[in-house]
């Protein structure tokens, strides 16, 4: 069988599994697939047992991590295709498990074509990709590469309560191996990490294609609690003597969207985000000056140099709005991760593969951060392709069709047998 028609052939697989993840995580008016928990867990078990079906070897990590491996039985390192499977609260349904069971669907296309693999193919469920479940985002690839940050295990599950290490145990995983803080897998004995993943951003319907070659992803740095303390005070306080904490997180708010302007306006391209932004909830009333307001920070950008020089900023900028309203700004919790610069080898054998598929497939940075992060900041050949998405991505109205994720799968079934 031709590999297009192999392709082609794997649309009631995909779509069943797509349906198969959608009915795990149905949360009305989204999908809810919780990290550790029964969503994450049951869409894991669905796609080992899809992996089984098609001959393929599960295995579980010290991270919890779900491994399937077609065995090529040649001693050769490894591709390694993945994603995640949770989702942000009642988020959509492709973020992230569209990228595994793509992993899926290439494997299934290159057994009905009837082509063997040139070394093994492993399919990754990486865990927790998503920041919202213990504050920190990126966990699966991180415990894999050793990349967690100090204090990781400890984290508190957002619903459950557990650590991170009792959600890692309970789920099969071995947090005491993590707790060595040496790779679960040598990134040296690895050929290469792909993903495909949704876009975020709707460049490809304004391109009018269904699928991209991902250039590079952002890095981030996380400030998840920030506290801004002023004093509580009566609603009629004149101005000049207010420490309005409300006011200063408006302040502190518009001067990094004032950065954000000016930077891309020079060709710097960056993202803020403002995630959380409120007044203290046991303190707050419709007479009070607030004194004490947090807010969330996801500080984003392709390069480590640039985001360095924008974490400096923004120091700066905390500084000068805190003079200015007489409020103490802490930032607090910090996390970060390194930007995804994508291996120029594997785009170009991505845009050549893409094209012998019939697609002229443009080349677009990523605006969000992914496993494929990490992977790329441990040396591994790392390589993405973005799939056309209307209306983002961490909201119940994703839409990917299931033939622009065909497409995508045909791309990578194409590169894979090179």
């Amino acid at each position: 069988m031709k590999l297009s028609d192999a392709v082609s052939a794997q649309a009631p697989l995909v779509r069943r599994l797509l349906d198969g993840v959608a009915t795990i995580g149905a949360d009305p008016p989204g999908i809810t697939r919780d990290a550790y928990g029964r969503g994450e867990n049951e869409a894991q078990a669905l796609i080992a047992e899809a992996g089984r079906a098609l001959g393929m070897t599960p295995s579980i990590d010290a991270g919890a991590n779900l491994s399937l491996r077609w065995d090529s039985g040649r001693d050769a390192p490894p591709v390694l295709i993945g994603s995640h499977l949770d989702s942000v609260v009642q988020g959509g349904n492709f973020d992230g498990a569209a990228g595994v069971i793509a992993g899926i669907g290439a494997v299934a296309a290159l057994q009905a074509a009837g082509l063997a693999p040139k070394r093994d193919i492993e399919v990754l469920a990486l865990r927790c990709e998503e920041a919202v479940w213990f504050g920190l985002g990126l966990i699966g690839s991180r415990s894999l590469l050793a990349r967690l940050p100090a204090g990781a295990l400890e984290l508190p599950h957002a619903r459950s309560g557990l650590t991170l290490a009792q959600s890692i145990d309970r789920c099969g995983g071995h947090s005491a191996r993590l707790r060595e803080n040496t790779p679960l897998r040598d990134p040296r004995s690895l050929g290469a990490y792909l993903e495909v993943h949704i876009e975020q951003a709707p460049q490809l319907v304004e391109a009018n294609a269904p699928v991209a070659v991902c250039l590079a992803n952002p890095g981030n740095v996380r400030h998840p609690f920030i506290r801004i303390t002023g004093e509580d005070a009566h609603t009629g306080l004149p101005h000049r003597f207010r420490r309005d904490a409300a006011l200063a997180g408006a302040d502190l708010s518009l001067a990094l969207e004032r950065l954000w302007l000016e930077e891309e306006a020079e060709g710097r391209p960056m993202a803020v985000t403002i995630g959380r932004f409120h007044t203290t909830a046991a303190r707050h009333s419709l007479t009070a000056v607030s004194g004490g307001f947090e807010l969330s920070l996801d500080l984003r950008a392709y390069d480590a140099a640039h985001l360095a020089a924008l974490e400096k900023r923004l120091d700066e900028i905390a500084a000068r709005v805190a003079a200015r309203r007489n409020v103490e700004i802490v930032l607090g919790e910090r996390s970060a991760a390194s930007p995804g610069p994508m291996d120029p080898a594997i785009v170009k054998g991505f845009s050549a593969a893409a094209r012998r598929c019939g697609i002229e497939a443009p080349r677009l940075n990523s605006p969000g951060s992914h496993d494929a992060n990490n992977f790329a900041a441990a040396g591994v050949p790392t390589g993405m392709l973005l799939v056309r998405n209307r209306n983002g991505s961490h909201n119940p109205h994703e839409a990917m069709d299931t033939p622009d994720l065909m497409a995508a799968i045909g791309v990578l079934a194409e590169f894979l047998t090179a």
